[in-house]
Order: C-alpha cells, then structure tokens, then sequence
C-alpha cells in the first residue's frame, strides 16, 4: 500500500537503521547535497551515503567542504538549521568523526523546534 518517495536515496549497505519519515526526507536532501559537492568538487558520482557515512573518513570531505555545505544546507531551510553553531559545539573529535545521521538527527530538530513540518 505504500509507494517509493520520488526522491529515495540510493540503497544503502545499512538495512538495519531505523529511519523515520522526517529523517528519511531529510537524508535524501542531505544525500543530494553531498552528491553534488562531491561530484562538483571532486569528481565522484557515485558514492554511497547513508545514516552511518561519516564525512572525515568515508566521504574524506575537507573543511572547506564543510564550510559548502553549511552553505547549502542554508539555502536549503534557510535560519532554521545553522550548521555552523552545530559544528561549534563539538569537541575536534566529535567532527572528525560526524555522520550523516547526526546532521540528519540534528536537522530534524531544529525543523521541528522551528514549528515546520
């Protein structure tokens, strides 16, 4: 009785994370966005990205990328979402080893503690 998303990201090596509606909307904004910067910046077109990719070590984005993305992420939901005051909050350790599925977690929340759906 349900139909695939008409934006369902590539499937993933991760069968056993739970996603929930939100969060599976958001990953495929967020898979998106990657997917771009990385063929844009890099080249790559055809990188994996699920809840437990990690942006240091499995997409070996640079600070830079860091700093595109957050930029994209503003575009995307606009004050809602500050990618930036995310990242501050983290210890050095905390970032190196940042997923996907915390930024999704962490945009989720201010989605919703800014009153959208």
């Amino acid at each position: 009785m349900t139909s695939p998303t008409p934006h369902t990201p590539a499937p993933t090596a991760e069968p056993t994370a739970e996603v929930t509606a939100d969060e599976a909307s958001v990953l495929a904004d967020l898979t998106g966005m990657l997917a771009r910067l990385l063929e844009d910046e890099y080249g790559v077109d055809d990188v994996e990205i699920g809840m437990r990719t990690t942006f240091n070590r499995d997409l070996e984005l640079e600070s830079i990328d860091l700093v595109t993305l957050a930029g994209l992420l503003q575009e995307r939901y606009g004050d809602r979402v500050n990618f930036a005051e995310f990242l501050a909050g983290m210890e050095f350790d905390e970032i190196i080893e940042l997923t996907v599925g915390r930024l999704v977690e962490y945009v989720v929340t201010s989605l919703k503690g800014a009153g959208a759906s």
